[in-house]
């Protein structure tokens, strides 16, 4: 069972970090208040998760201005992309393997 769970990635094992990088995975990008909208959190909530993947280098941040309104953007790194495909493949395993 642990070779099973060897996979498992903790960063994504909440929720709201489950959530970023699913939408990130199928996406080429996504604005920081539809993001916030599509998960249902609050602003510091969601700020608070997407830090902590930055700092895992899993998504990558895109600041500008449209007209003077600051629009900020997310991706999945291409280590982020990585990382998560193996954790939901490590997931389906777990899954099969019960």
């Amino acid at each position: 069972m642990k070779n099973i769970l060897k996979n498992i990635n903790k960063v994504f094992d909440h929720r709201i970090r489950l959530g970023i990088m699913s939408a990130l995975f199928v996406n080429e990008s996504i604005d920081f208040n539809s993001l916030k909208e599509l998960l249902g959190v609050t602003d510091g909530n969601l700020a608070s998760h997407i830090k902590a993947l930055e700092k895992m280098n899993y998504i990558k941040v895109n600041k500008q201005f449209i007209g003077k309104k600051p629009n900020t953007r997310y991706r999945c790194s291409s280590e982020g992309k990585i990382a998560f495909k193996k954790h939901i493949e490590a997931l389906g395993n777990l899954i099969n393997n019960t």
